[in-house]
């Protein structure tokens, strides 16, 4: 019979409290140190037992006392100990695993207790010689689909590269040296050597992976491979994209964890797990991974019995805003730039972001929606908006003048701007052919908190609706002189990226500022563009049409004429180039408009001065969607 422990201790008091020594023994099995309780030997022989599990957290506690028998054989005393024991299998502070089992102690001639240690003082049904084996089961990674419930990252053929050990047992290490550097070259290693290093230290048998590409690709000679002793190509799946570009700087890339990752999850993720490395991958990893299952066995020799298993959840799909043919024709319109560069396609009715590329020259980073850059003239949308405010309607007549001098500081038009067009303009003229001067001249209109007040008006500058990686711009509230003139022109210290500016233009057709969202679900993380804050001094719809008509007017007679033969609605549009300062003194080229139920924004870095090279993207891209 059994007691609670106060009852036990009540009833065996005494010098040698079979109480203090059941407690020393629940202590050491949760310690692992032995030496602080009688008759459990060396801490190995508790490691042993405890096999995979002996390195992990868990509570061991007495949780009652059986009553002082007499043992017929020996004619000595004994105590039951019934010990309650808690395993945080996965290390994240909650326990998975709960269990009760039975010690017994026994008194020697002295009076002195003591427990020798047994399989199932540690779990139910361990056999003797049997030890305890955790394996991790995973669950399906969930997919990444697109705004239409189509499957973007999905589970896609992939070959792992690399070499296969068993194929050079007892080889010499230099003949093992030389295939794993044959097999590093053509994987595309520059230190080949790291990479041999590698594989004389992993086990005998062990596949020592290089790299892993689509099934299909090019990027391993696959014949050479296989003339290499060792070099091996196995085939498997991860989640990828339709492509090795599509969408990469956004959506991220998947592969296994680093120990860098395995550290900081503090205990989600082990070594081995395919976690997600980059982009959304990265960002919503927890909601994709799901939980992993979790089975503790008994183990003798080669034979398992199950002793504990927690089903593995599956990961649920990440339900995105993105529109796979805009997204591919983004890509394809970028195809052709050699320095960095980016694509942003809005759904003014919406706020969905339907495309986001970011170009070659880019090498990976998200260009589209992360820029920190000058927007140069596109930002004139803004300055036209606070002008408007302050009463400079499109027929108001403003000053373009040559140039214009701020505090000694001159700024001048654009290289090549139309003599016809200098003087007393309509302001609507003013946008049209991008006149910095006429802005800059008409500053004493303007005070920062306004310029401030009429970029939130259209979506610069606000918080995101979700927690993926994005900038929305920021325009500087408290700028004077020189760098107030500047802001005007979207200079200065007025940054933006490709997304900030297609919300620009998709708040100008929605009439209100726009929150763009890019995370439909699973509901616990789907963006929420109702709780961003709302701009104080919110776009009217006499503004917005305001502002249509100057977009308009840069299209059918300013400097995005390029764009008046795109087939569909009418559009609408604003060029800019940005003077980026520093020794290169480059230029970068911007463009944003909509048409329809479309915005899009475009910047190439170092596209230089007028509309071309991004207005020619953005016609490429408009000619080619519906």
């Amino acid at each position: 019979m059994l007691l609670t422990l106060s009852a036990g201790l009540a009833a065996c008091s005494g010098t040698d409290d079979p109480g203090d020594e059941a407690a020393a023994l629940a202590r050491a099995l949760e310690t692992g140190e032995t030496s602080s309780a009688r008759g459990l030997g060396e801490p190995e022989n508790l490691e042993a037992l405890l096999g995979d599990l002996a390195g992990l957290p868990r509570t061991v506690e007495v949780a009652g006392l059986g009553e002082r028998r007499e043992v017929t054989e020996s004619r000595a005393s004994a105590v039951d100990v019934e010990l309650s024991w808690a395993w945080d299998l996965d290390a994240d502070g909650e326990p998975d695993w709960s269990y009760t089992t039975t010690a017994q102690l026994a008194e020697d001639a002295d009076g002195a207790w003591a427990a020798s240690l047994s399989p199932d003082m540690i779990a139910p049904e361990l056999p003797p010689q049997g030890s305890l084996v955790l394996e991790r089961v995973r669950g399906e990674r969930g997919d990444v689909l697109a705004g239409d419930g189509s499957a973007i990252v999905t589970d896609r053929p992939v070959l792992r590269v690399g070499l296969d050990k068993t194929r050079l047992e007892g080889a010499p290490e230099a003949d093992l040296r030389a295939s794993a550097e044959a097999v590093a070259s053509l994987a595309g290693y520059d230190d080949t050597a790291a990479f041999a290093d590698r594989a004389v230290a992993a086990g005998p048998r062990a596949f020592v992976e290089a790299i892993v590409v689509r099934e299909g690709s090019s990027d391993v000679d696959l014949d050479a491979l296989a003339e290499v002793t060792g070099g091996v190509a196995l085939p498997g799946e991860l989640p990828l994209a339709p492509t090795a570009t599509f969408a990469r700087a956004l959506l991220g890339r998947v592969g296994e964890a680093t120990q860098e990752i395995v550290e900081a999850s503090e205990g989600r993720v082990v070594a081995g797990d395919t976690v997600g490395l980059s982009g959304l991958q990265e960002q919503y990893d927890v909601t994709l991974a799901g939980r992993p299952g979790l089975r503790v066995s008994s183990q003798v020799g080669a034979e398992l019995t199950t002793l504990y298993e927690r089903p593995a959840a599956d990961g649920a799909d990440l339900h995105l805003t993105l529109d796979t043919q805009l997204q591919t024709t983004a890509e394809i319109a970028l195809a052709g730039t050699t320095s960095p560069a980016g694509l942003v396609v809005l759904r003014p009715s919406t706020g969905e972001i339907l495309a986001a590329a970011s170009g070659p020259g880019s090498e990976g980073q998200n260009t589209a929606m992360l820029a920190t850059l000058a927007p140069g003239s596109t930002y004139k949308i803004v300055t036209a908006l606070a002008l408007l405010r302050a009463g400079v309607g499109p027929d108001d007549l403003v000053s373009c003048t040559p140039d214009a001098t701020v505090e000694g500081y001159t700024v001048g038009n654009y290289p090549g701007y139309p003599a016809a067009h200098l003087g007393e303009i309509t302001m609507s003229d003013a946008i049209a052919q991008s006149c910095n001067s006429a802005l800059i001249n008409a500053r004493d209109a303007l005070t920062p908190q306004a310029m401030a007040d009429a970029a939130a008006a259209l979506g610069l500058g606000r918080d995101l609706a979700g927690p993926w990686p994005g900038f929305l711009g920021s325009v500087p509230a408290d700028a004077t002189g020189t760098a107030f003139a500047a802001s005007l022109i979207g200079q200065g210290d007025v940054l933006a990226s490709p997304l900030a500016m297609a919300t620009v233009a998709a708040s100008v057709k929605a009439g209100a500022a726009v929150s763009p969202t890019l995370v439909l679900g699973p509901g616990d993380v789907a963006d929420d563009p109702a709780a961003v804050a709302a701009p104080a001094s919110p776009l009217t719809v006499e503004e917005a049409e305001v502002l249509r008509g100057y977009m308009r007017g840069v299209v059918t007679g300013g400097t995005a004429t390029l764009l008046g033969d795109v087939p569909g609605e009418p559009v609408h549009a604003k060029s800019g180039s940005a003077e980026a300062g520093g020794d290169d003194a480059r230029v970068d080229s911007w463009m944003t408009a909509y048409r329809g139920d479309l915005a899009v924004a475009v910047m190439v870095q170092g596209g230089g001065h007028g509309s071309g090279v991004a207005g020619g993207i953005v016609r490429d891209f408009l000619t080619a969607v519906p």
